[in-house]
């Protein structure tokens, strides 16, 4: 997966998942939207600004476990607060 982000301008954060064809048929490209999703839900946002943040799939992320895609996406969303708070 690729982490984009830019700031929105508002008090929160706003996702996006893009998942492009090379991923399969739809079943599979629902399927890993669903389960990030679910992940995201349930991780904490702390960046404390307004950002939008689009997640790019890749293929491998369609063979993944559910824990394999929340350790890489919980690894990713880190980097983008390390980011966000070195570039305040």
């Amino acid at each position: 997966m690729v982490v984009r982000f830019v700031p929105n301008g508002r008090d929160h954060d706003r996702f996006g998942i893009s998942t492009g064809r090379r991923l399969g048929g739809a079943v599979r490209r629902n399927r890993v939207r669903r389960r990030l999703r679910e992940i995201l839900r349930h991780a904490p946002h702390d960046t404390g600004h307004g950002w939008d943040i689009l997640i790019v799939v890749r293929p491998p992320a369609v063979d993944a476990s559910f824990d394999e895609l929340r350790t890489a996406l919980e690894r990713l969303l880190r980097s983008v607060r390390g980011s966000v708070k070195a570039s305040s």
